[in-house]
């Protein structure tokens, strides 16, 4: 899909501010509401916009310690590489999980409360898991940039 420059500044608005009604984000435009409507909701059909969603602060729900967590598989069958991203999907802790190259297999981005819930996490949930050969955190002691907005 090729997206044009109004399909962009569209794309622009709702990642500052998704509560953007389709008034409020024609008038922003300069268009009619109409042709707004249509052009999100066809940015929604192809995938595009893939939803919409609160951002929360996760130090206000007591999420303090961010950890990045490094996996290298005992077996890297495919069967036994999928086996492990279907059942790490399912732990709640992992915010996001990647397949990397390089010394490990994957990365996981996990939010706990503190350094016993990630300890508990590591060693009850996440080494119950089939084929992992090793582990390596590392803590966040700060974040220094954060975004959601990807630049368009």
């Amino acid at each position: 899909m090729k997206l044009d420059s109004i399909d962009k500044a569209i794309l622009r608005n709702l990642q500052e501010d998704a509560h953007l009604t389709t008034k409020e984000l024609s008038n922003r435009l300069n268009l009619s509401p109409t042709p707004v409507y249509e052009r999100v909701r066809r940015l929604e059909k192809e995938g595009v916009i893939k939803g919409y969603v609160a951002l929360v602060d996760r130090e206000k729900v007591e999420k303090d310690l961010m950890v990045f967590c490094n996996i290298r598989l005992k077996e890297h069958a495919q069967e036994a590489g999928a086996r492990f991203v279907r059942d790490v999907v399912q732990l709640e802790e992992v915010m996001e999980c990647y397949n990397i190259s390089g010394e490990y297999d994957f990365m996981l981005k996990i939010v706990v409360k503190d350094m016993r819930e990630y300890q508990s996490f590591l060693m009850n949930r996440l080494a119950s898991l089939d084929n992992i050969g090793s582990t390596h955190s590392t803590f966040v002691m700060s974040e220094i940039k954060s975004k959601t907005a990807l630049e368009i």
